[in-house]
């Protein structure tokens, strides 16, 4: 697959197998993460990896709970309530494995290098026939300082793109894509 075919194969999936990833997998998709652009070269980023059912579960009720009892402070989360407040909701949809990309403050832009990193974790793991989905429910509960703290990670790193990943269930379908909103394009004048 070249990869502008990978760019418009790859989909949020959110229903995984019960097939493992193996440890080659994770780091095959790591390595390709680090292939990221960075401003500077900074590559201000590290990774934790979760694959510890009951460890997500844990952090998915502890999202839930912190999102829920933030919902008036949190942009945009309140049409999210509902579903966030279901019991058996998961906002890691049970998949098995978890990396998350941190950014270390370092360079101009680490956060942004970081979404890069990201990128390139979603289209290796298209590539390889894998489901990614990043779950942005996660970021500010492991952004929390005692949450930090619990998984070693150091108080100033920021969760920037917590992302499930797995062998998908089936094959998504094309979502519909907007085209291009273009504000501005300038050509070369004609000097005759």
């Amino acid at each position: 697959m070249n990869t502008i075919d990978t760019i418009y194969e790859r989909r949020s999936v959110r229903r995984f197998s019960d097939k493992e990833l193996t440890d080659a997998e994770i780091e095959r998709l790591l390595n390709a993460a680090v292939q990221a652009p960075t401003a500077t070269n900074s590559q201000p980023w590290v990774f934790s990896v979760i694959q510890d059912s009951n460890e997500l579960l844990n952090i998915s009720d502890g999202a839930k709970a912190f999102l829920l009892s933030n919902v008036d402070t949190l942009p945009g989360l309140r049409k999210y309530a509902k579903v966030l407040a279901k019991p058996k909701y998961n906002i890691f949809y049970s998949a098995k494995c978890v990396i998350v990309i941190y950014a270390k403050p370092e360079g101009p832009s680490p956060e942004y290098d970081c979404c890069l990193a990201a990128q390139n974790v979603m289209l290796a793991a298209t590539e390889l026939g894998l489901g990614t989905c990043w779950i942005g429910f996660a970021s500010h509960y492991l952004n929390l300082p005692e949450i930090k703290a619990k998984f070693n990670i150091p108080s100033e790193y920021k969760a920037v793109a917590p992302i499930i990943l797995g062998h998908p269930q089936y094959k998504m379908l094309p979502v519909k894509k907007k085209p291009p909103e273009i504000l501005y394009w300038q050509r070369q004048k004609d000097a005759t």
